[in-house]
């Protein structure tokens, strides 16, 4: 499996609070069966420039490195950007891609969403060379971020989901219905820690393949792997 949304990079922000916890959090990533994994700390645009998050996280990451084994997920480095107003007209967002890809790991306003809102990701994702994935997108249901599901599709916008709305959540029927349909691209665990906010891939490939049949999970295998440049 790949996540492609986690909080694994220790001293980053709200996720790993040290190097023993990414640790831990990435063994236990691997137990589940979570052979790649995206370190996606969050970026705000009224905290850092681009840059100079860039080089906080290489300084987080320099500590992991030596750290890293063979019962571990490989790490590729990225970003969870809070959405901001003008979000397709800066230049330096484009340094905030997941490593080696396209993929520009988007959260979108925890408020009723407007069309210039829309307008905005959907100008960012026709730049060149860029895939715009929308985090956590059962988490702005309550916004009537499904009423967007059309324009969002048209303009090439992938959709990731968290696991553990696969399991325990009263949003897991309307996710199960929209993975069926193909609307939901990427899974990620979205993980924080090891105990409030653990990692569920494995529980959520269960409840998934119990309910929709492998072959759901073999498509976001495949589009995640295509999208990672994974062989």
């Amino acid at each position: 499996m790949i996540d492609f949304h986690s909080h694994i990079l220790p001293d980053m922000d709200d996720g790993a609070k040290n190097v023993d916890e990414s640790v831990l959090m990435l063994k236990e990533s691997f137990r589940q069966g979570v052979k790649d994994i995206a370190a996606t700390p969050h970026f705000y645009a009224e905290e850092n420039s681009p840059r100079d998050f860039l080089k906080r996280r290489e300084e987080s990451y320099s500590r992991l490195l030596p750290n890293l084994q063979s019962d571990m997920p490989r790490v590729r480095l990225g970003a969870e950007v809070k959405y901001f107003e003008g979000i397709s007209r800066n230049d330096d967002i484009e340094l905030l891609k997941l490593s080696g890809t396209d993929a520009l790991l988007v959260e979108m306003p925890f408020m009723p969403w407007t069309s210039r809102v829309i307008s905005d990701v959907c100008e960012l994702s026709m730049r060149p060379r860029t895939t715009v994935v929308l985090a956590h997108f059962e988490r702005y249901f309550k916004f009537g971020a499904k009423k967007y599901l059309t324009d969002l599709e048209g303009c090439g916008i992938l959709i990731q989901a968290n696991a553990e709305s696969f399991v325990k959540s009263s949003e897991k029927q309307k996710l199960m219905k929209l993975l069926k349909s193909g609307k939901v691209h990427l899974l990620g665990s979205d993980c924080h820690n090891t105990e409030s906010r653990p990692t569920k891939m494995l529980e959520a490939k269960e409840s998934i393949c119990k309910r929709l049949g492998e072959d759901a999970l073999m498509n976001v295998n495949r589009i995640s792997k295509a999208l990672m440049r994974i062989e």
